[in-house]
């Protein structure tokens, strides 16, 4: 009796670019969240407006990026 078992053995080791480029994007947006914290608790009230633009659509897209990849990816096997 056969049965249809799935070959693992061709597939790539790694993280997609899609998955590496949305968890670099996450993370230079944490570190812009972060940088905006610090800046405020020591005591600056005006804060550039391109960093925290920066913080606010780069973490998301991050994110999203990240969630677009897994999706893909699950979807494949």
């Amino acid at each position: 009796m056969n049965t249809a078992v799935e070959d693992k053995g061709n597939r790539t080791v790694g993280k997609p670019g899609l998955m590496r480029a949305g968890i670099i994007l996450f993370a230079i947006g944490m570190v812009a969240v972060v940088a905006v914290f610090v800046l405020f608790a020591a005591g600056l009230q005006d804060l550039p407006v391109w960093l925290s633009a920066f913080a606010g659509v780069v973490t998301p897209l991050g994110l999203g990026l990240g969630l677009i990849a897994l999706v893909r990816e699950h979807r494949q096997r």
